[in-house]
């Protein structure tokens, strides 16, 4: 790829596949993901992509006055893109899903584009002796039965009801299928262009972690949606760096952030999603690509910008 090039850096500030006991730096409350929110920005962040967590346990919520006090905050102090998540935990209804993004009608919010099973998640619980709070356990006892639905029914309504606010959707794609349902749903009529593709590659489920897979997936995307999309990777753990990297040398944007990794390097937490976002940065830079301020990344994805019809 031409030196130069702009990378849009997004941060994923907390998720919610991590939780408490795994790391003291996981933000959970709504001013500690505010202040890594802005520390993100600070850092280089064009996008900042939010999830919710009850400030009491750290277990994810949907609920939109817990996701507000970090929003209407981070609008205020930031010109970062706001991106919310509408996914959800195997019992969440729709309109669980969406309640955010419906209130705070965002320049961009996370749209799943197929439905997952994860494999092996219990095994984490062989990894940690001591528990803050039992719901953890819970979560990861479970793992074995339970299946993400991101049916057919729940991608259109979500895209009609969300999109018809303005926010436009980042396509995540766990694997090369997920790329097809994006152009499924383009013929359809209900995703248009430039689509914005994030692809996946590592969580248990979808697609693996090497470069055969990624040239693959960005073949298949170059042939269904040609110059039209925007590609961006991300890849969990101790695999972020390397595959986020690879992907910027093929073209890609990337995200970073510890609702994909807890750590800065082999052993070392890291203390903030901002130590996150600036290695990033500074591994694009050494490499001589140009990091996307927010605005410029709002005209690279066609975004409506924050003062246009947010709530």
């Amino acid at each position: 790829m031409p030196a130069g090039r702009k990378v849009i850096i997004t941060c994923a500030v907390t998720g919610a596949a991590h939780t408490p006991s795994m790391s003291p730096y996981l933000p959970i409350t709504p001013e500690q993901i505010t202040e890594e929110a802005i520390g993100a920005a600070e850092a280089g962040a064009a996008i900042v992509h939010f999830h919710a967590r009850n400030p009491e346990d750290g277990r994810p919520t949907p609920d939109p006055d817990v996701y507000a006090p970090a929003i209407d905050r981070v609008r205020r102090e930031s010109n970062v893109i706001v991106n919310i998540t509408t996914s959800g935990g195997p019992k969440a209804t729709v309109e669980d899903r969406i309640a955010a993004a419906l209130r705070f009608k965002p320049e961009l919010a996370s749209l799943n584009m197929g439905s997952l099973s994860p494999y092996g998640r219990q095994r984490i619980l062989d990894k940690f002796e001591h528990w803050q709070h039992t719901w953890e356990q819970e979560l990861f006892m479970g793992a074995p039965s339970r299946v993400y639905p991101n049916t057919e029914e729940i991608i259109t309504r979500t895209i009609k009801e969300v999109g018809a606010g303005g926010t436009r959707f980042e396509c995540e794609c766990y694997d090369v299928g997920h790329l097809y349902n994006v152009a499924y749903f383009a013929d359809m009529g209900l995703l248009t262009p430039p689509f914005i593709i994030q692809t996946v590659f590592g969580f248990s489920g979808g697609i693996g972690l090497d470069a055969d897979n990624m040239t693959h997936m960005r073949n298949v995307a170059d042939r269904l949606f040609g110059a039209n999309y925007r590609w961006s990777v991300l890849a969990p753990g101790k695999h972020q760096f390397r595959l986020c990297t690879m992907g910027a040398t093929m073209g890609s944007n990337v995200r970073v952030g510890m609702e994909d990794n807890l750590y800065l390097e082999k052993g070392k937490l890291a203390r903030s999603n901002a130590e996150q976002v600036a290695r990033m940065r500074d591994i694009l830079t050494l490499l001589s690509f140009d990091i996307a301020t927010p605005d410029e990344a709002r005209e690279m994805l066609g975004l409506k910008g924050q003062g246009r019809g947010d709530g």
